[in-house]
């Protein structure tokens, strides 16, 4: 891809990605904690997987590579297209799953007649913003972007007017909290790099989209938190229906889905061709964005999560040795079909990961299990000299 993008582009585009009914409704289930707790395993959650978040895109960047196939370096050019062909299918579910949720906001504010025409409505705005072209987005996003800022502020100075906290009910554990909070920017760790790998100034535009996300899902977290101490209600939706904000709180369901849900749908895209190289990025993101809101419409999507976060849980073994091989041994495996040793030691990682999330530890799961994996990189490569 020829065109670059401005840091400023970049950091507009991971401002989206942070304005998600997700995150805050995540951030209601932090509420258990109080408030001082609460926040510090939500900045503690975030520092971990935006640093994580800022070396998969910087890897990208420096090599021009899209995230799959940065990929390459540890598992080779057939290993990558393994894990290329789990992200295109998690990132399909996943459209489904933002698509459907949005759509259900949507139509508890405005009652169109049914779920499934916001879905369309939704789904054809994420079409628009792939026909639009991810190197001219910056102005379309730029207004857009402005306008949620505004209107998400409107949410906040709601949800934190208020006096007395609410009565929370159930439990959760510091640990607990923390992983919650890693599990966001975890989740873009396979797409990043095809936003960084266009940069103008690979480094600085990497450091703007880590730390613009950072705040901004802090920031979504803390909405939500607060939702549930100050007003103890979880639903936004409903939050925002009670407070009167009607047309402003439809144009965040629906532009903050869009904007989340376009990163998904580009990147299964990008994915897509690294896989197949007849491919073109965006044709198959608008094939993905089909798919994504057929699933919506026609299907219990919501059921499908748990095979999702399975699906999920490949990648943060994956990155730990990706940025190991990168960043500390400096080898690259790109020329192989696929490198054996760092699948034997994925599937460990992979299988640690897996067995450590009935662990409790005060900073989650998600980091020990990466730096054990990185650990067992670097001795597997001693051990095969």
């Amino acid at each position: 891809m020829k065109n670059k993008t401005s840091t400023i582009s970049n950091a507009m585009i991971w401002f989206g990605a942070g304005v998600s009914l997700a995150e805050i409704l995540t951030g209601t289930l932090i509420a258990p904690l109080g408030f001082a707790k609460g926040f510090a395993a939500i900045l503690l959650g975030h520092l971990i997987g935006c640093v994580l978040l800022f070396f998969a895109g910087w890897i990208g960047a420096r090599t021009g590579k899209s995230a799959m196939e940065t990929v390459s370096i540890s598992f080779g050019k057939t290993g990558s297209k393994f894990f290329a062909g789990l992200n295109v299918l998690q990132l399909i579910g996943w459209t489904g799953v933002m698509i459907v949720s949005g759509a259900t906001a949507a139509q508890a504010i405005v009652n169109l007649g049914g779920q499934w025409v916001w879905s369309l409505m939704i789904g054809a705005l994420i079409a628009i913003w792939v026909l639009i072209d991810i190197k001219n987005l910056e102005k379309v996003n730029f207004v857009a972007m402005g306008g949620l800022f505004l209107l998400t502020c409107v949410l906040s100075v709601v949800v934190f007017r208020g006096g007395a906290t609410a009565v929370n009910q159930g439990t959760i554990t510091f640990g607990a909290a923390v992983e919650l909070s890693v599990a966001m920017p975890l989740s873009w760790l396979p797409l990043i790099a095809d936003y960084t790998r266009t940069a103008k100034k690979p480094f600085v535009a990497t450091i703007a989209s880590s730390v613009t996300y950072f705040l901004v899902s802090v920031w979504m977290y803390v909405i939500g938190m607060g939702a549930a101490l100050f007003t103890g209600e979880s639903d936004v939706a409903q939050i925002m229906l009670k407070a009167g904000l009607g047309i402003p709180a439809l144009l965040i369901v629906i532009f903050s889905t869009v904007t989340t849900t376009f990163l998904d749908v580009y990147s299964a895209g990008v994915s897509s061709e690294s896989i197949w190289a007849k491919l073109r990025e965006k044709p198959a993101a608008l094939a993905v964005c089909m798919l994504g809101t057929m699933l919506a419409i026609f299907t219990l999507v919501t059921e499908l999560e748990g095979f999702l976060y399975l699906i999920g849980s490949v990648f943060a073994p994956m990155i730990a040795i990706l940025v190991t091989d990168d960043l500390i041994l400096r080898r690259d495996s790109t020329e192989k079909k696929i490198d054996k040793v760092n699948f034997f030691v994925w599937l460990i990682g992979f299988v640690l990961y897996r067995l450590s999330m009935y662990a409790d530890t005060p900073v989650g799961y998600t980091l020990p299990v990466m730096v054990v994996t990185g650990i067992l990189c670097v001795l597997a490569r001693k051990v095969c000299k």
